[in-house]
């Protein structure tokens, strides 16, 4: 019999990834976005999944706006109700289903001051921001929970367009049409960490899952620490774009919200996903 898993923020930039190769590695996938169920909504989000029973819950659905909630108290309530209180929820739903709950996270819960190498998934975590404390929280409430669970942390995700009302765009289509229109871009060059290839990151999550990896903290990002101008220069240059990149720091784009100056991950437990570089060339249909 197929195992069944329900995917949350199925039309996401990494939901509907996550719902392609979940199918094609023979899960039988249920999607729901936000028009389809309410998370916030306990007891409502709490039956509906009972009724659906599914083996495995991932859990792609996040507050993002990480601006926006530093600088508005009401914004900041729904970022923790979204980013912290929820997982723990699912996490509850989870184990009362014997199912595996997979839960992402995100570099932002560091501080950016490690002194060399990267974060490792036990590393200990101290954020800066509304957002990061918001996502820690998450982290931490299914670890209360506890159970058959996997916390990912990824780090600047990039893929297709979101299909759901008010998806966001990835930073490079975004650069891509700023040199188009513009014949001149500027980048952070003082902002280092790793990216990730939303169709990798579903890859590994499937890899995951189907191996059936201990339970815990897993980082699982594209290999090859840039920084926002690093990575720019680098997209452009597989995807023949010739627009010049102008390197600049963090205060040339005031953001309520700190930033880590350094939040590489390191992923010490799983099968290293493919270099920065590579997965650009994917991005931008160079390769496969």
């Amino acid at each position: 019999m197929e195992k069944k898993v329900l995917i949350l923020g199925s039309k996401g930039m990494l939901g509907q990834e996550l719902v392609r190769v979940f199918a094609e590695g023979g899960y039988a996938v249920t999607g729901w976005d936000f028009g389809d169920i309410d998370v916030t909504d306990t007891v409502a989000a709490r039956e509906r999944i009972l009724m659906l029973s599914p083996d495995v819950i991932l859990n792609a659905v996040a507050y993002n706006a990480v601006d926006l909630c530093e600088s508005d108290e009401a914004e900041a309530k729904k970022a923790w109700r979204l980013n912290a209180e929820v997982p723990g929820e699912l996490a509850a739903v989870a184990n009362g289903l014997g199912a595996i709950l997979v839960h992402y996270s995100t570099d932002y819960v560091f501080d950016g001051e490690q002194e060399t190498g990267g974060y490792a998934e036990d590393a200990d975590p101290n954020p800066l921001s509304v957002y990061g404390r918001s996502k820690l929280g998450g982290e931490r409430s299914v670890a209360e929970v506890g159970g058959k669970s996997y916390v990912i942390r990824l780090s600047k995700l990039f893929g297709k367009p979101a299909i759901s009302a008010g998806g966001k765009e990835s930073f490079f289509a975004k650069m891509a049409t700023v040199a188009h229109e513009k014949g001149t871009v500027s980048a952070v060059d003082d902002e280092n960490g790793c990216f990730t290839y939303a169709p990798d990151l579903a890859d590994a999550t499937l890899s995951l899952v189907s191996d059936e990896a201990p339970f815990g903290t897993y980082h699982l990002v594209n290999e090859g620490a840039a920084t926002w101008y690093g990575a720019l220069r680098t997209y452009f240059d597989v995807a023949g774009i010739d627009t010049p990149v102008t390197p600049v720091s963090g205060d040339a784009f005031p953001r309520p919200a700190r930033r880590p100056k350094d939040s590489t991950l390191r992923n010490t437990k799983r099968p290293r996903l493919r270099s920065l570089r590579e997965a650009l060339a994917a991005f931008s249909g160079k390769i496969g």
